[in-house]
């Protein structure tokens, strides 16, 4: 297809340089996978970087050889005449240090025991995703992001760039995020560990020694979470008080068409996610809060970054609600840099940054358009 990437192949490449992470732990070496798309021009000028969100990965766009159903979480964004447009712009996708897709992290085995790192792998953050994708960028030969784009917690990312490495990122567009976590969404992440910790098949995290996997607490964390991804509105729309048989059953099985809906998601994602990496990440959410380090004042947290900002909003997205961009943008504004702003109508919750929204993706199309002519 003509708006296809067609077979992606992921790539991987070693560190060997020490990293030394935000916690204080030092990693003498680690592993990144990540996929390309597109081709990085001569004055290497085009490079976008996608960060992904809580459960997302490095496979943004395209499809696997041996799965033709596996299409990038990104796929409706990302490609050739795409928003993100592939014939323009060079894209990386990455698997977060400490993640589950081949990147080195809890799974992986620890150099200094020959045996998977599991509870011991150390706590990562937003700002050591950033210094690991710096040095990819440098690995790829990439001094300058043409734009770093992410959602959720992929928004945090991009705006960490421009705190980070503000020399390194010309556009960040930060899509359904926030500067912080609210108290109710870090109670929610909290509940969600919870879950895994007490789950008896999680071992205190050692349970690849034990050959289990704790699915039952994956599986509420999953549900609890995709239940505050969504709106009222889409999950009445979809699922309404739909009963399963049509019936009442009087009892505790499956009985409504959302529970059915939720225990498949749960059940799914218990078998293609790790519990420890599900506990790193969400404490990484929890931790970002760049205004920290300066006595509350986000506008001082920006008070080094030169990129332009596309800032991008939900209406039905509770938990990352408008007015934390609003937030994001007023910091922006009070340094005086260049910021667009949309909030889109929405039905989908927290997730419509994920789902084909024609108006979305025309304002992320427009923007992008732009950046693809300064990068020409």
């Amino acid at each position: 297809m003509q708006d296809s990437l067609g077979i992606v192949v992921p790539q991987r490449v070693k560190f060997d340089s020490p990293i030394t992470l935000k916690s204080g732990t030092v990693l003498d070496a680690f592993e990144l996978v990540f996929e390309t798309y597109g081709k990085l021009n001569e004055e290497k000028s085009n490079a976008v970087l996608i960060c992904h969100a809580l459960s997302g990965n490095h496979h943004v766009a395209g499809f696997y050889s041996d799965d033709p159903k596996s299409a990038g979480w990104w796929n409706n964004m990302v490609g050739p005449g795409k928003p993100i447009d592939t014939n323009v712009f060079f894209v990386v996708g990455v698997n977060n240090l400490g993640g589950c897709h081949g990147s080195t992290g809890p799974a992986s085995i620890d150099p200094k025991t020959g045996r998977p790192y599991g509870a011991t792998f150390p706590v990562v953050t937003v700002n050591d995703w950033v210094e690991s994708q710096a040095r990819l960028a440098d690995h790829l030969g990439i001094e300058t992001f043409a734009a770093v784009v992410g959602g959720s917690l992929g928004g945090m990312q991009a705006l960490q760039w421009a705190i980070s490495h503000p020399h390194r990122v010309r556009h960040v567009l930060a899509i359904a995020s926030a500067p912080n976590l609210t108290v109710q969404n870090i109670a929610f992440n909290d509940v969600a560990r919870q879950a895994i910790l007490t789950d008896p098949d999680f071992h205190g995290g050692d349970f690849y020694a034990h050959e289990v996997i704790p699915k039952r607490g994956l599986r509420l964390a999953r549900m609890l979470g995709h239940i505050t991804y969504l709106s009222d509105d889409s999950m009445a729309k979809k699922f309404g008080r739909g009963l399963k048989k049509g019936i009442y059953n009087y009892g505790y099985d499956v009985e409504f068409e959302i529970e059915s809906y939720l225990r498949y998601q749960g059940d799914k994602f218990a078998t293609q996610f790790d519990a420890n990496t599900y506990l790193l990440m969400t404490k990484a959410l929890d931790y970002f809060d760049p205004a920290h380090a300066h006595e509350g004042e986000l506008a001082r947290a920006f008070a080094a970054a030169q990129s332009d900002f596309l800032v991008i909003s939900f209406t039905s997205d509770w938990r990352f609600s408008p007015a934390r961009s609003r937030e994001i943008v007023k910091a922006l504004l009070d340094n005086e840099l260049n910021v667009s702003y949309t909030e889109i109508k929405s039905s989908y919750g927290h997730d419509s940054f994920l789902m084909v929204d024609e108006h979305y993706h025309a304002v992320v199309r427009a923007y992008m358009d732009n950046v693809g002519r300064e990068a020409s």
